[in-house]
């Protein structure tokens, strides 16, 4: 199950910024997206994983995979970095 290769992952990063961010630099593995997050922030995420060829896969909601990060509020978006 995704949650539990977030919650294992060595290297990930948390957010909408900070997702698109490494995007950009190409260290992005893998992004996991809450299917109850805003469009506003789903939509540039997932156009750049698009151009990118970097798999997205979904979470059911933003409480599940901010608890999956080790935070204790919702996260909409989540990088898996390289190794």
């Amino acid at each position: 199950m995704i949650l539990d290769e977030v919650s294992q992952a060595s290297r990930k990063v948390v957010g909408q910024k900070q997702t698109l961010r490494v995007l950009k630099s190409g260290e992005a593995r893998k992004v996991i997206v809450a299917e109850n997050a805003d469009e506003k922030v789903k939509e540039p995420v997932l156009k750049e994983c698009a151009g990118r060829g970097v798999r997205v896969f979904t979470a059911e909601d933003m409480a599940s995979l901010g608890k999956a990060c080790g935070i204790k509020v919702g996260a909409s978006v989540v990088a898996i970095l390289e190794d």
